[in-house]
C-alpha cells in the first residue's frame, strides 16, 4: 500500500485565520472565544462561541459564487485555494480525472436556509433563492470544491458529527490507496446563527458560562459543557510517490485510522473508544510506546471526559502519554474540529511542541499528563488524534511525521 501524506494546509479558526496566523496563536494561547456577534444571543442560555475573525469572503471568491453559497462553503472555498497554494498544486494543470473531493459536515449550509425560510413565511415562495436547493445540503462543500477546481475524480462527504473529519480523511486515504493522485480533504463547519444555534442547544451540552476563559474546560472539576466555534481545516493528501515526483513539501503520514459506534445507552457494554483507537494503532503499525502525544476529544461533559480519559488509560497506562486539547483556544468546531486537530498535530511535529490546553485546571483523578499552562517542547514522530461524533461516533487516526 502507498504511504498518504499531507503536502497542503489551509486553516480557518477563530484564534487566527490562515495557516501561519492560527499557529502563532495557539502556540501564544490565544482564545478564540468571546460573546457571539453574529446575531443576537441575549435570548439564549448559551453566548459565547468561536467566531473567525476578519473573514470577507468577498475579499476571496467573486460575486457570483457569494451570493450561492453559505458562509460554511465561502469558508471552504478559500482555504481549499490557500491549501492548493501551499502544497504548489495548480489544479488546471491535471487531470481531472485524478483529483477528487472528500469532506465531512456536521450541519450544511444552515445560515444561508434559514435566510431562505425567513423569505418564504414573510415574503412568499417566489422571493426564495433557487440556490437554496443545494446551498444548505451537507455534500455542497465537495461539489463547489469541485466545480471550482476542475476535480472529477472520487467525491463524497461524510456526516458523523465531530468523528466525520476524521472519518473523512481515512475515505480520501483509501481512494489514494485505490490509484487517485489527490484528494481535498478535511472540513469546515459554521452554523453560528439562531437556526445552527438552536440545533447545537438541543444537545444539551453547551456551556452557559459567560467568561472566555472559563467556558470550555475538558479534563477540569468544573468541566460543563463545550463552547461551539466555527472552521476547520481543508488538507491536500497524495501519496508519497505523486509527492516525491512533483518535489512537494510533506508535512507527515496519514499513518492509520479506526473507527467504533458505542453500543446502546443501558446496553452496560464499554464504549466503543479504546477499541477505535487499538485499531488505528494496529492501521499505522505503531504501538502505544511509539506515540508521542495524544490531541484528545475533550467533551467537557464529566461522564465523556472520563470515558475517554478510561480509554486512554487502558491503552497508554495512567499518566502514560502526553495528552493536550488545544481547541479550548477555539471551541468544538464539529465537523472541522478533527481535521484541525491533524493539521494542528502537523505543525506541532514540524516545530517540535506540543500546544496547551489553555485555561484548564487538571482534575488529578483522571489520571492524565494534561499539557497546560505553556506549549510542551519534544521532538514528535507519531500523534494520535481522537475524535467523537454525537451519539456514538468514535473515530481515532495516527499522523506520523514524514520519512
Amino acid at each position: 500500500m502507498p504511504k498518504v501524506v499531507v503536502t497542503g494546509l489551509g486553516i480557518a479558526a477563530p484564534n487566527g485565520l490562515g495557516t501561519e496566523d492560527y499557529w502563532a496563536a495557539t502556540r501564544a494561547g490565544k482564545n478564540g472565544i468571546a460573546r457571539i456577534t453574529r446575531f443576537d444571543p441575549s435570548r439564549y442560555p448559551s453566548r459565547l462561541a468561536g467566531e473567525i475573525p476578519g473573514f470577507t469572503a468577498g475579499d476571496h471568491l467573486p460575486s457570483r459564487l457569494t451570493a450561492q453559497t453559505d458562509h460554511m462553503t465561502r469558508l471552504a472555498l478559500v482555504t481549499t485555494d490557500w491549501a492548493l497554494a501551499d502544497a504548489g498544486v495548480t489544479p488546471a494543470e491535471l487531470p481531472g480525472y485524478s483529483m477528487g473531493v472528500v469532506t465531512a459536515s456536521s450541519s450544511g449550509g444552515f445560515e444561508f436556509g434559514q435566510g431562505e425560510l425567513q423569505k418564504l413565511w414573510s415574503q412568499g415562495s417566489q422571493y426564495v433563492s433557487a440556490y437554496q436547493s443545494f446551498a444548505w445540503f451537507y455534500a455542497v462543500n465537495s461539489g463547489q470544491i469541485s466545480i471550482r477546481n476542475g476535480m472529477k475524480g472520487p467525491s463524497g462527504v461524510v456526516v458523523s458529527d465531530q468523528a466525520g473529519g476524521l472519518d473523512a480523511l481515512a475515505h480520501a486515504r483509501r481512494q489514494i490507496r485505490k490509484g487517485t493522485d489527490l484528494i481535498v480533504s478535511g472540513s469546515i463547519d459554521a452554523s453560528i446563527c439562531p437556526w445552527g444555534w438552536v440545533g447545537l442547544l438541543a444537545s444539551g451540552r453547551l456551556s452557559t458560562s459567560e467568561e472566555p476563559d472559563r467556558a470550555y474546560l475538558p479534563f477540569d472539576v468544573a468541566a460543563a459543557g463545550h463552547v461551539p466555534g466555527e472552521g476547520g481545516a481543508i488538507l491536500i493528501l497524495e501519496s508519497d510517490a505523486s509527492a516525491e515526483r512533483r518535489g512537494a513539501r510533506v508535512y507527515g503520514e496519514i499513518a492509520g485510522y479506526g473507527a467504533t459506534f458505542d453500543p446502546a445507552p443501558g446496553s452496560g457494554r464499554p464504549p466503543g473508544l479504546r477499541k477505535a483507537i487499538e485499531l488505528a494503532l494496529a492501521d499505522a503499525g505503531a504501538d502505544a510506546g511509539d506515540v508521542d502525544v495524544v490531541f484528545a476529544d475533550g467533551a467537557a461533559i464529566p461522564e465523556l471526559d472520563r470515558s475517554e480519559a478510561d480509554a486512554l488509560n487502558d491503552v497508554f497506562g495512567p499518566h502514560g502519554v502526553p495528552v493536550t486539547a488545544p481547541k479550548t483556544m477555539t471551541g468544538r468546531l464539529c465537523s472541522g474540529a478533527a481535521p484541525l486537530d491533524v493539521a494542528t498535530a502537523l505543525l506541532a511535529i514540524a516545530d517540535g511542541i506540543v500546544p496547551a490546553t489553555t485555561n484548564v485546571d487538571p482534575d488529578a483523578s483522571y489520571d492524565l499528563d494534561l499539557v497546560t499552562g505553556q506549549p510542551r517542547p519534544g521532538e514528535l514522530r507519531t500523534v494520535l488524534v481522537v475524535a467523537r461524533g454525537h451519539a456514538g461516533f468514535n473515530s481515532a487516526a495516527v499522523v506520523r511525521a514524514a520519512a
